[in-house]
């Protein structure tokens, strides 16, 4: 009785709008109330699940994405991405999908990659001649890369969320491949879009326009190397690299590009510390709901459930997949990680799946709950800078869902693509 008060309290409350946080801290609080435990119990959970160092990355990582996004990093990612592809039929779908990786690369946030790359692309190739639901449609997709990439604190939330079984470091080293699996899939449908629709070529602007653009993006891409490489050759830690990452957003911003304003950097401030209190607060709560699954066994009475179904890891992992992207629509991007990595992990692991490969699955799945409503914060966001209702942009939405799907099946079910670079540089 007490797991079906958890379950239908958080669902009421979701379906009535509550914020997710909220929805997760009283569903635990009825259930606790109802089991005649002290409610100090969950409060313990909570602070204990907050009062973990290695999430000292989190406001780290967070407010690097925020110096970058507010630094004017940006319009040279951009200038570099139109240079290198602008000339393939429709170029400026192209350039976007490669703008939004690399910025991707540099912010490790969607949401942050969206509000960037939206607010120059979007305008820029409606200007010239592009559809607004393709143009939003590009952006919001390929912003999804940044969950994959090295600068993303939703690996660290993942890791924790595992139990700390998985390493932060394979996790950075796995998610590349699956980030350049997904922008390759995106660069097929947002060319193949663009042949149907019949949208211009641009015109090549020669190499030494790309040698020029290049030499003035590759400071901020740089951001991305120096996580990667110090974390993997032990230089630093991951909570280490963050800070280091910060340290480095400040010099390029401040001092190299000189495009930060006193007032945009309290902008940064500002967004970095909401964001990482609304994590936080999604990870103290979390705490509690993980408590209340593990003593009603929750993990195993899904993998009994899934295990009645069928037995082929196969149709395990599509059942997995499946139950993930619709938990996605509704829930934000963290708080799925948290309270669905505790009950899918064990159950992935079972079946034959690497910790680190469900991981980069986890990922996916989530960042394809960013652009689905009704939650769909990254298509909320491109939706507002391209001024087009989210119903206008669903109806054209499936080659862009099909390649993100394409890339989600890759990564699930060919190991090598997640396993294959730790394997390699971490033994």
């Amino acid at each position: 009785m007490a797991l079906t008060i958890l379950a239908v309290s958080f669902t009421l409350l979701l379906l009535l709008g509550v914020p997710v946080a909220f929805a997760i801290g009283l569903s635990s609080v009825c259930t606790i109330l109802y089991e005649g435990l002290p409610v100090a119990v969950l409060f313990q959970q909570m602070m204990s699940g907050m009062n973990i160092f290695s999430f000292l990355a989190i406001p780290f990582f967070i407010f690097s994405g925020e110096l970058m996004l507010h630094g004017g990093i940006a319009d040279k990612i951009v200038a570099l991405a139109r240079n290198l592809v602008g000339h393939v039929r429709g170029g400026l779908g192209m350039a976007n999908v490669l703008a939004c990786t690399l910025f991707g690369g540099v912010s490790g946030s969607p949401v942050a990659d969206v509000s960037a790359m939206g607010a120059v692309m979007i305008p820029m190739m409606k200007r010239e001649g592009y559809d607004t639901d393709y143009a939003v449609n590009v952006t919001t997709h390929a912003s999804l890369v940044g969950a994959l990439m090295p600068t993303s604190h939703n690996m660290i939330i993942y890791s924790l969320a595992a139990g700390g079984q998985v390493s932060i470091s394979a996790l950075i080293a796995a998610g590349v491949l699956p980030a350049v699996v997904l922008c390759l899939c995106m660069l097929v449908a947002a060319y193949l879009v663009a042949v149907k629709r019949g949208y211009p070529s641009g015109v090549f602007p020669g190499w030494n326009t790309i040698w020029r653009s290049l030499a003035a993006a590759l400071p901020g891409l740089l951001v991305v190397v120096i996580i990667l490489a110090g974390i993997l050759t032990g230089v630093f830690t991951a909570t280490e690299s963050a800070s280091v990452a910060v340290v480095y957003s400040i010099t390029l911003t401040f001092f190299i590009y000189r495009t930060m304003t006193w007032e945009n950097f309290l902008k940064a401030a500002a967004r970095a510390v909401k964001t990482t209190g609304v994590v936080l607060l999604l990870i103290g709560v979390s705490a509690m709901f993980q408590y209340l699954m593990a003593l009603y066994s929750v993990a195993e009475l899904a993998g009994g459930w899934l295990s009645a179904v069928s037995s082929n890891p196969w149709m395990i992992f599509f059942l997995i997949n499946l139950i993930l992207f619709i938990l996605g629509t509704f829930m934000d991007m963290a708080a799925t990680i948290l309270i669905c990595t505790p009950i899918f992990l064990p159950i992935a692991m079972k079946f034959g799946m690497d910790p680190v490969q469900f991981g980069m699955v986890m990922l996916i799945n989530c960042a394809l709950g960013l652009n689905t409503p009704p939650v769909g914060t990254t298509q909320f966001v491109g939706c507002a800078v391209g001024g087009i209702s989210v119903g206008e942009v669903m109806r054209t939405i499936l080659p862009f869902y099909a390649a993100l799907i394409a890339a989600l099946f890759l990564v699930t079910y060919v190991p090598a693509f997640s396993m294959w670079l730790p394997h390699l540089l971490l033994g």
